[in-house]
């Protein structure tokens, strides 16, 4: 299809159809891209961004593209996006991080329990004796090959969470405990992984299982936080249905599938874009990272097999890291008792019910969102109300629990998975500086493991939280439940 037909009634090429909505019109025969975004927001996406999502929309068999308020220039399609279609698997929008994903442990501890920054680094400390972050192994946990085997395998059932010394209840707090081949087993999964490791397509699978509890680099992060439950009853009412505890301690998670999920990714892209190079296909737009496999085939269902064992890992590994904390929490202050709240996913393709028929919902950095009264939330916890959303916005200015409304259906039942970046990691090492970014942690009251916070993660390099989150309650698609503050932060220092 021509970009002539592409609509650009502004610079930005997006047409306002609503206070904090809009689209992208690609002309008559082709739906346009939802877009999610106030004024400022929409203004922040920038030429390259949309020019993705035009050549994503453009893709074959693709039938929906949305941008969130979050969205930015990513690897193939825009992060903070969702691209759906009822015929073709695109690993694209699922990236390099399988199921990169978000966890928030609850505790009963009240806010000034750690209110003195020297129980806060002792927290650390113990948090630090056994979780890694970056690269390197966790220490102190060694997790043998069969265990991890299993945990890729079968995700978060509740015999492997046991095994680990995890509450096996956990589970039932996951948006997906377990993911399984196309056919609904597992049992290709394990013949597929023993391929792998037969063929040295994954390599030191021992390493990466020691991995197993560990957060990665970036914009990975653990952030304890105090919770603050708006104060609407309806507010209150669904915070308690989630299991949330005003003016108390909460932990926040953001990792994936480590380095397990980077290796499934990254072979299956060399894989499917060689096979487009020996066909003489050609890639969407001419884009490598567009490469895709029709559903049904050999190609599609090895790649979802891949996904879905680097899911698992995912999920396992995010089930240990909240165990790991809330012993550390335990140790300095004994008597803690924590509850996992909910475990959510922003890189994953899913297959849905979407407009009347199923599809491949791809989130690339993008959160489920399905309201109360939700088919697949039958029979849940979170039936009545929904389920929470897990958004973290940055240290200094505080993350969010979200819940979902009837109109999140617009965005195909999505919205955003953070902030979004505003500048990339080169400008924001440029423009910011160093001791303004460690002072603007220090004036909120929040220590970090690192002895300098990264510049490249810094609060200024992500856009306004609070105006992303106005984007998606004034298009109706979901509401704050409960704000979390930080008091205190572990990344990788190397970031």
């Amino acid at each position: 299809m021509s970009q002539r037909i592409f609509n650009t009634p502004d610079a930005s090429g997006i047409t306002v159809t609503g206070e904090a909505t809009g689209i992208v019109d690609l002309g008559a025969s082709v739906s346009p891209i939802q877009v999610i975004g106030t004024e400022a927001i929409r203004d922040s996406f920038g030429a390259s961004c949309i020019q993705q999502a035009i050549s994503a929309r453009l893709a074959p068999g693709v039938s929906q593209m949305v941008l969130n308020p979050d969205a930015h220039w990513g690897h193939g399609v825009p992060v903070g996006s969702v691209m759906v279609s009822p015929t073709h698997i695109y690993p694209g929008p699922v990236g390099v991080d399988i199921k990169c994903s978000m966890s928030l442990l609850q505790t009963d501890l009240p806010a000034d329990a750690i209110g003195d920054r020297r129980v806060r680094r002792e927290i650390i400390r113990e948090i630090e004796a056994k979780l890694a972050r970056g690269r390197r192994s966790a220490p102190g946990r060694p997790i043998a090959e069969q265990s991890g085997f299993d945990a890729a395998v079968h995700g978060a059932t509740k015999k492997l969470l046991s095994m680990f010394g995890i509450p096996p209840q956990w589970s039932d707090r996951c948006e997906d405990a377990q993911h399984a081949a196309p056919d609904g087993r597992s049992d290709p999964l394990a013949l597929r992984l023993e391929k792998h490791l037969r063929e040295k397509t994954v390599k030191d699978f021992g390493a990466k299982c020691k991995q197993l509890g560990s957060y990665g680099g970036g914009n990975h992060f653990g952030e304890c936080q105090i919770v603050r439950v708006r104060e609407e009853s309806q507010a209150r009412s669904i915070a308690q249905q989630f299991g949330l505890r005003d003016r108390c301690v909460a932990f926040l998670s953001h990792c994936g599938s480590r380095g397990l999920g980077h290796a499934l990714a990254t072979h299956q892209f060399r894989k499917l874009q060689q096979g487009f190079r020996k066909r003489g296909r050609a890639f969407p737009s001419g884009e490598p990272e567009l490469v895709y496999a029709e559903y049904g085939t050999r190609e599609a269902d090895e790649y979802l097999q891949d996904m879905a064992i680097g899911a698992n890992f995912a999920t396992v590994n995010h089930m240990l890291i909240n165990s790991i904390v809330l012993n550390a929490f335990q140790k300095v202050i004994p008597g803690t008792r924590g509850e996992l709240v909910y475990f959510i996913s922003h890189n994953i393709a899913r297959r849905e019910w979407v407009d009347q028929q199923w599809q491949w919902v791809h989130r690339k950095g993008a959160t489920r969102a399905l309201p109360a009264g939700h088919k697949e939330l039958e029979g849940t916890v979170f039936e009545k109300t929904g389920h929470p959303i897990l958004l973290p916005g940055n240290p200094r200015d505080g993350s969010s629990v979200m819940v979902a409304q009837p109109g999140a259906s617009l965005t195909k039942f999505s919205v955003n998975h953070g902030a979004g970046r505003r500048l990339s990691r080169t400008q924001a090492k440029a423009i910011l500086t160093r001791s303004e970014v460690d002072r603007s942690l220090d004036d909120a009251d929040v220590v970090s493991n690192c002895r300098s916070y990264p510049i490249d993660e810094a609060p200024d390099a992500y856009k306004d939280f609070r105006e992303v989150l106005s984007s998606v309650e004034k298009a109706g698609l979901a509401v704050e439940v409960a704000k979390l503050s930080a008091t205190f932060v572990i990344k990788d220092p190397s970031s």
